[in-house]
């Protein structure tokens, strides 16, 4: 029997902060600013994420002058179809009990 597990709130939110993203490439440092996330937290959920094939990994191609290049994330198919779901179940969780907090990105 194998046993499915939920992701974390942690996780969630940064599943949803690249499904809003698009097609679109993400730094992790630009993810911990709009979660409000530590680095500690969001890094070691990035490389989870991209070892289970969740997420596509990249380095920067022509960063600025003077600074390295930095790597870049984005969701793959199936991370996009667990982002997905996951926003489905939390939408059909919060239509079920209101007023429950949840982790998102920041508008401003």
């Amino acid at each position: 029997m194998v046993r499915v597990r939920q992701p974390s709130p942690q996780t969630a939110a940064v599943l949803a902060a690249l499904a809003a993203a698009g097609d679109g490439w993400s730094h992790g440092y630009d993810l911990c600013r709009a979660l409000g996330l530590k680095a500690g937290t969001v890094y070691p959920i990035l490389i989870r994420l991209a070892e289970r094939g969740h997420v596509d990994t990249s380095w920067e191609t022509d960063p600025p002058r003077g600074r390295p290049p930095r790597h870049l994330y984005r969701l793959s198919t199936a991370g996009a179809e667990l982002a997905r779901s996951l926003a489905a179940s939390a939408q059909a969780a919060d239509s079920a009990t209101p007023g429950t907090a949840r982790l998102a990105p920041r508008t401003a």
